[in-house]
């Protein structure tokens, strides 16, 4: 529903403070003359872009992570844990009520409660008031953007991540068993085969690097070459057993049709790996989207999503957003990236890449959760 819809089945006593907070003058004892004093003044766009300017930074964070999510409802509960996940770093003022948040957006009118029986202990944003937080959020970003022009060179990598999850099951087709140690990862030499046969080279993973967070075997293999694993695996195309790495039926399957997989069904996997250590991964993706239409500098591009990234353990938000979410993205295909003399690195969405990220969507809670074995190591899907 929309705000006009909203506020006609909010009660007067929430109207009332709605209309408190715009400084609405009318008759306060009336219903109608409330709604149609905070439509009035709610919706006149220097009133509304001036309390979206006033947002602090933990605003932002809460209202990014509503303004995405397609569904209609929220519980009290989630509500809170969003709030909770705004504040990156403890505060040093001491005490802090995340409700205090949800009440500051109940009293702007962007929160409702619903009004029949089954949803009255949820709550709404207004449908019409999302396209608004957007538009006045980007065009608010848009101003610290540096735009460069078209780099002489850049790396476009479009499908070639679909053509590598063939290249790789044609490999373990043509082993027929592909040896595992006894960690369940495959040796150095086989692995190294099967990096030289894909079309973007990668390095062989450094022992003892922190990885953790971005996949099942992201500690043991690079990052673009662990995503194609993790997917082949849980998509049931390659099997592990008595140490021996097969294709499954269905893989093999795949291989005598000559079908490769859907690109939109491999972004949304990432989506899916990514945010157990990025819950905001797909937020964060249609902003690159919206902002990085035209060729933009990352690093003006960073410092605005970079306030929206909370660390992982150690990664940093600028790590994140240059190695978890830029350069994986433009491994998916999404984004160009090049080397411009003046500004130095630049990135740009494909047009196939914001086709892809508008037509997927991933529900909150929908992601890939790990099986660990007794000595806490990932096991499986």
């Amino acid at each position: 529903m929309n705000l006009a819809d909203m506020l006609s089945y909010a009660d007067i006593h929430e109207l009332s403070r709605i209309a408190q907070t715009y400084e609405c003058e009318c008759n306060g004892h009336s219903k109608n003359d409330l709604i149609q004093s905070i439509l009035s003044t709610a919706l006149r766009r220097e009133i509304f872009e001036k309390h979206v300017h006033s947002l602090n930074l933990e605003d932002i964070r809460f209202l990014n992570s509503l303004l995405f999510d397609q569904r209609n409802a929220f519980s009290l509960e989630e509500l809170v844990a969003r709030v909770q996940q705004s504040r990156f770093y403890k505060s040093e003022k001491g005490e802090w009520n995340p409700r205090e948040m949800i009440s500051k957006f109940k009293s702007l009118g962007w929160l409702f409660n619903g009004y029949s029986q089954q949803t009255k202990y949820l709550y709404h944003v207004p449908k019409d008031l999302k396209k608004r937080f957007n538009d006045v959020l980007t065009s608010q970003f848009r101003v610290t953007l540096h735009l460069a022009r078209e780099p002489s060179v850049y790396c476009d990598e479009q499908l070639l991540i679909v053509d590598d999850i063939y290249q790789f099951l044609t490999y373990v087709a043509a082993q027929r068993e592909v040896p595992l140690t006894s960690e369940g990862t495959m040796y150095k030499r086989q692995l190294q085969q099967i990096l030289e046969r894909m079309s973007v080279q990668e390095e062989m993973v450094l022992k003892g690097a922190w990885r953790f967070g971005y996949g099942r075997l992201f500690k043991e293999y690079p990052n673009r070459f662990s995503l194609i694993y993790d997917y082949c695996y849980y998509h049931q195309l390659i099997t592990e057993q008595a140490q021996e790495l097969q294709l499954t039926h269905l893989g093999k399957v795949r291989l005598q049709d000559g079908q490769k997989e859907n690109f939109a069904e491999v972004y949304r996997f990432w989506l899916r790996l990514y945010k157990n250590a990025i819950p905001n991964v797909q937020a964060l993706s249609h902003w690159i989207d919206r902002l990085g239409s035209q060729w933009v500098t990352t690093a003006s591009l960073g410092e605005v999503l970079c306030k929206l990234i909370k660390p992982f353990y150690y990664d940093t938000s600028e790590s994140i957003f240059e190695q978890r979410l830029l350069q994986m993205m433009m491994h998916l295909g999404l984004i160009r990236i090049g080397e411009d003399e003046e500004h130095g690195k630049v990135v740009q969405v494909s047009k196939l890449g914001s086709s892809v990220i508008q037509g997927t969507y991933v529900t909150e809670d929908d992601k890939i959760v790990y099986m660990l074995d007794q000595r806490g190591t990932i096991k499986g899907f």
